[in-house]
């Protein structure tokens, strides 16, 4: 502990009793519990890399703040996130081993944000999620099954666009043609839905989850989350069945196990990131809610790692044949298996600001620019073009962390849609922290 190192946590600005705060929390959630720290504080936590030692620090906060800093304070800092595993060492390494094995012995993936993120009480979850549709950003109440109606788009009355077809086959979309992937007459293929928070995103999730209650339950629902720690892989599955306030769902294991097998990597080499990760998580609760009480649900659980390497060698993702072969087996085995499938891709888009490395914050001007270029970009995915989207974010060195990008990518490639459509855009804006995130609700057919 002579040269204490941080791991890699999150750190956001938050304000407590009208004073700045920083929050520490732990993705991996060894610890479970969040730290609120001063400005100061975050001061000396900013040496905590591993190469300044406690001499060193107590150096650099004689020059910031003109005071000499005890030695026991420093040690009584280090000693407090030691023992709530915010630290690099062996108390976290242990905690973290003995976390990782009892995932890998259980059978469930457990509700990790239940009682943080949402509410754990069942009515009380379920009202909660019930305001998202009917609270004035939402899209309306759902339906009765087979009972046809206006839904609102931001605000405005307008049919759901598989409406727009009757159930004569020469009027149907020609994706409806191809095999595998058409799951009813409807034509729905896919959407895509935040993972953000659901207090900031709860209405944009309500769009998308709206679009797949209108159309026919399909088999399966192939979920690509998106991974927030590095991954071994560009993928990772699991065969666990997830747990979730309203019930759990299922895992298609044979269909799981059929993409495995047409795969030279192993994709369950990262199995324990599921653990904490929340992206596929958020999807489960909202698809319990639409079918609650015994309506069986299987789910393919799909973790996206990062697309900087390819960006960095210059080439699209499908070039890269773990990823050709990964998504070949995915469709290849929903063709062989019959299965009616629809895909959700758990993603969010932009993320800017202080609290995200840039040196500049982000002000209320500066959401109507990055308004414009999401849009811009996701006109690619509109047109149901995902290499148009991928060639948008590279050609600006991913300069606005489109954090959602290899679950898109890879929900688009697989579920081959003709067409996309925008059902809502939001933004998250921080002001203390001068940052925003970005995400959009969306529909494929």
């Amino acid at each position: 502990m002579d040269f204490p190192k941080l791991r890699n946590v999150n750190i956001f600005p938050v304000r407590m009793s009208g004073q700045s705060m920083l929050c520490l929390q732990d993705p991996q959630n060894i610890c479970d519990k969040a730290l609120f720290l001063p400005p100061p504080l975050h001061f000396i936590l900013s040496f905590f890399d591993g190469r300044h030692s406690v001499l060193d620090i107590q150096a650099e906060y004689m020059r910031k703040f003109g005071e000499f800093l005890f030695t026991e304070k420093i040690e009584e800092i280090i000693r407090q996130l030691d023992e709530t595993f915010f630290l690099e060492g062996e108390r976290f390494q242990e905690a973290q081993r003995q976390k990782e094995e009892a995932f890998r012995k259980s059978c469930f993936r457990e509700a990790a944000f239940s009682g943080k993120s949402y509410e754990k009480e069942q009515g009380k979850l379920r009202a909660q999620l019930s305001e998202y549709f009917t609270g004035p950003e939402g899209p309306g109440p759902l339906p009765e099954k087979g009972e046809k109606g206006p839904v609102r788009k931001d605000g405005m009355l307008c049919p759901p666009f598989s409406e727009r077809y009757s159930n004569s086959d020469s009027q149907l979309p020609r994706c409806l043609e191809r095999t595998g992937f058409s799951n009813g007459v409807k034509g729905l293929r896919g959407v895509i839905a935040p993972h953000i928070d659901f207090q900031r995103g709860g209405p944009c999730y309500a769009f998308a989850h709206r679009e797949i209650w209108i159309s026919p339950l399909p088999d399966c629902f192939i979920l690509f989350g998106t991974a927030h720690v590095p991954m071994k892989h560009p993928f990772s599955m699991t065969r666990k069945s997830f747990i979730t306030p309203l019930g759990q769902l299922e895992v298609d294991r044979e269909l799981v196990d059929a993409i495995q097998s047409r795969c030279r990597e192993d994709f369950f080499m990262d199995e324990g990131i599921h653990r904490t990760e929340h992206s596929i998580e958020f999807q489960c609760v909202f698809l319990r809610y639409l079918y609650p009480g015994p309506t069986p649900i299987r789910i393919v659980p799909i973790l996206s790692g990062s697309f900087h390497e390819m960006m960095e060698r210059g080439i699209p993702p499908i070039d890269l044949p773990s990823v050709r072969r990964f998504i070949e087996a995915i469709q290849e085995s929903v063709s062989l298996l019959g299965r009616k499938v629809c895909c959700i891709a758990s993603a969010d888009l932009a993320h800017v600001g202080l609290q995200f490395g840039d040196r500049d914050g982000i002000g209320e001007y500066d959401l109507r620019i990055l308004e414009e270029e999401d849009r811009d970009m996701l006109s690619h995915l509109e047109r149901a073009d995902e290499e148009g989207f991928y060639a948008f974010i590279s050609g600006e060195r991913d300069r606005r962390r489109i954090c959602g990008l290899p679950a898109i990518y890879t929900a688009l490639k697989v579920m081959g849609a003709e067409k996309g459509r925008l059902l809502k855009y939001g933004q998250a804006f921080t002001p203390e922290a001068r940052s925003v995130v970005s995400f959009a609700g969306m529909a494929f057919y």
